[in-house]
């Protein structure tokens, strides 16, 4: 069976590509981490079939975990009610991994990052491989450089399926995790290239040229991500767009004001009160046109010294995601601009 992970850029066809290899007999399981990846990946495979086949299963991370890896053999012996995405005390009580009070609540509400091991732990994961093989053909898996902690362990067992598994995604896109326990791969994405390995153990191959080029951003835009932000990333366009930085107050008070134009932040979009997203919220959103940056001061510190590539690794990936949603010009303003501006409306 073929095993294979394709490491991809933003905007070069992951979704297209996932799309691409289902038909309406082949039994399919895709898992997703984000909502907005499902939905997306939801309305793609409507597009393609003008409705959504039976014989595919999309489901997020989480649902997968409960409802297909630990429902079936785990709930009517353990009694759970559900999970909860509270983290365990680490003040409380220490339990030995053998003991079911290190994987729930006293309310046996099961923690989320400590699922996948709880499955790994009873021994559940063989009965997760058999159920894949009876039911699906195929496995694939988008947004895996999301997954993390507990969760990759789980994920790097199940491609043992006797059934073809393809997992996607960007490592630079790396803006989240699925859970975090401890140091339990608390380095797997300190290194790319440490990373690459941790799949070819796994007896995967890797992909690394397929998805090189963005069908989404501009040659400037590309230019300006690989040149200043240090991520390479190329364009499958010639196309040239503005990219610019804008320190003119009516200017960015037309930007604040244009129903057309994103405005993407690092966090707290929502205070604003204009049309707007996170830098890493936005990520599998792939509907805007022209999109502008906003550039809290240690970015625009960055960007005035050439030195965007310096930003802690976290910040850094979710500036490239934000970069990267631009299919057409892309800007950038401070905030200070729109805090100046939200407060005046505020008046």
């Amino acid at each position: 069976m073929d095993k294979t992970v394709i490491f991809a850029v933003a905007g070069s066809g992951k979704t297209y590509r996932i799309v691409e290899r289902l038909d309406e007999v082949r039994r399919v399981l895709i898992v997703t981490y984000t909502e907005a990846n499902r939905d997306n990946l939801r309305t793609r495979i409507i597009q393609k079939f003008g409705y959504f086949p039976a014989n595919i299963v999309l489901c997020t991370y989480f649902t997968f975990l409960h409802s297909f890896c630990y429902r079936p053999f785990l709930l009517s012996e353990k009694r759970t009610k559900g999970v909860t995405y509270a983290r365990s005390s680490e003040k409380g009580p220490k339990f030995g991994l053998d003991d079911d009070r290190r994987y729930m609540t006293k309310g046996r509400w099961l923690y989320h990052h400590r699922l996948a091991k709880y499955v790994e732990q009873t021994d559940t994961v063989k009965d997760v491989i058999a159920r894949i093989e009876k039911y699906f053909d195929a496995f694939f898996v988008d947004e895996v450089q999301d997954f993390a902690g507990h969760d990759f362990n789980l994920l790097m067992a199940l491609c043992r399926s006797e059934v073809e598994c393809m997992f996607v995604g960007d490592f630079f896109q790396h803006t989240y995790d699925t859970s975090r326990d401890g140091a339990v791969n608390i380095n797997l994405h300190a290194d790319y290239e440490k990373y690459k390995a941790r799949f070819k153990a796994a007896k995967m191959e890797l992909d690394l040229a397929s998805l090189i080029k963005s069908r989404r951003c501009s040659k400037s835009v590309c230019d300006f991500i690989t040149e200043q932000i240090g991520i390479r990333i190329e364009s499958h366009s010639d196309a040239l767009t503005d990219v610019r930085l804008v320190e003119d107050h009516a200017v960015a008070q037309d930007l604040y004001q244009s129903p057309k134009i994103v405005k993407l932040f690092l966090q707290e979009h929502y205070k604003y009160g204009c049309y707007s997203q996170n830098w890493g919220a936005s990520k599998g959103l792939d509907h805007y046109e022209d999109v502008c940056v906003v550039l809290h001061p240690a970015a625009l510190d960055a960007w005035k010294a050439g030195a965007l590539a310096t930003l802690n690794p976290e910040t850094r990936n979710k500036l490239y995601v934000a970069c990267s949603r631009a299919r057409g010009n892309l800007t950038f303003v401070p905030d200070a601009f729109l805090k100046q501006h939200k407060r005046k409306q505020a008046k």
